[in-house]
């Protein structure tokens, strides 16, 4: 038997061989690319919100209709969608984002705030052009927790004609608002409220 059919005869004796222990080696690889894949395909992790959920905004009994624009927007916590038009009056809208620093020292003054009202005037804060990691980690260093809408794009700042944070809007329970385009102290939210809602609340 000649060089070429011993080499011929010995491929197709360790042909088998090689098979079962490709099949051997390709099964565990193929498990593993499919757990990577299926892995990248997951959404990301939730972010854990430190903010209130946000159905009791315009639960009955609701206010006249406010004049606010026309938007609807997502709660920071949950899945609810907030007509800005349906919100209950008298309100208090904090339009804020992480990376303002006026914000810094305003958004703790309107969370006081909300824990003063007791129920009269709804006091809530929308994060605005911001990332939502950011924004939850912000508030959570700031010990805030009123119902927040979450405005990636900064659709209600724009629709409000400003470009500057932080922006409080006031809304009495006709539904009528006033925007204060300032930075706000305890002492001038308390005035500021008054004035646009006639509700009281001492600084």
């Amino acid at each position: 038997m000649n060089q070429a059919v011993r080499c011929g005869q010995a491929a197709a004796a360790g042909k088998p061989a090689r098979s079962r222990l490709t099949r051997l080696l390709v099964a565990p690889m193929v498990l593993v690319l499919a757990a990577a894949l299926a892995a990248c395909g997951d959404d990301e992790p939730a972010i854990a919100s430190p903010f209130t959920g946000c159905g009791s905004l315009t639960e009955p009994p609701a206010a006249a209709a406010t004049d606010l624009p026309d938007l609807q927007l997502p709660c920071f916590t949950g899945d609810d969608e907030v007509s800005l038009r349906s919100l209950r009056g008298p309100a208090v809208i904090n339009i804020w984002a992480s990376w303002c620093e006026p914000c810094r020292t305003e958004l703790p003054v309107m969370q006081g705030l909300a824990d003063k009202a007791e129920g009269r005037v709804t006091v809530l804060g929308v994060d605005s052009g911001d990332k939502r990691d950011k924004g939850a980690d912000f508030a959570t260093d700031k010990g805030v927790r009123m119902p927040t809408l979450f405005d990636e794009k900064g659709a209600l700042l724009n629709n409000l004609g400003r470009i500057n944070l932080p922006v409080t809007v006031f809304v009495d329970s006709s539904g009528k608002s006033y925007v204060h385009p300032l930075p706000l102290d305890a002492r001038g939210l308390s005035e500021q409220l008054r004035k646009h809602t006639g509700v009281t609340v001492t600084p």
